[in-house]
């Protein structure tokens, strides 16, 4: 029996592509579902202070891993909110509401994970063009079955971006 081994997936930090989703907002591609064998897909965001982050959302097919690597972060994980530091590992499993922001006054730079990978670059490129004003908010909703991300009310989120 003929077994292959796996390639590793090694990202540069020179050659990993970046995007602005927004003036407070750059986003670091790492590897994409295609780049791991379906394993995971993985990016780096920077929010600066005063950033919306991510709205509040879900997703039906992954799960999604927020590690801060600095600053600090605010996440909605149900209708709980947690103020996350450097070092804070967050798991949201399937279905379960969700969404992120800088704490006020502060930055955060997350890497976030999403495991089993979907195609998820071409989302954030969506996202990017976007904000240059190229595409429309439309565009978004109507992807939202293909990069599986689901924007949903959230009373919690809303109460926790208030003091912002």
């Amino acid at each position: 029996m003929t077994t292959t081994t796996p390639a590793a997936v090694l990202v540069r930090s020179a050659e990993a592509e970046q995007l602005a989703d927004g003036p407070t907002s750059l986003i670091t591609l790492l590897a994409d579902s295609a780049d791991t064998g379906g394993a995971m897909t993985a990016n780096r965001s920077l929010l600066k202070a005063g950033s919306p982050g991510a709205p509040a959302h879900f997703h039906t097919r992954a799960s999604e891993v927020l590690f801060v690597l600095d600053g600090a972060l605010r996440a909605l994980a149900g209708d709980e909110v947690h103020d996350l530091g450097p070092g804070d590992f967050l798991l949201l499993p399937p279905g379960l509401p969700h969404a992120f922001a800088p704490v006020p006054g502060r930055e955060a730079d997350v890497l976030a994970l999403f495991t089993p990978g979907l195609p998820r670059f071409d989302y954030y490129r969506l996202l990017a063009r976007v904000a240059a004003g190229t595409a429309s908010v439309d565009e978004i909703r109507a992807s939202s079955e293909r990069y599986d991300n689901h924007y949903v009310p959230s009373e919690a989120w809303a109460g926790a971006l208030a003091d912002r």
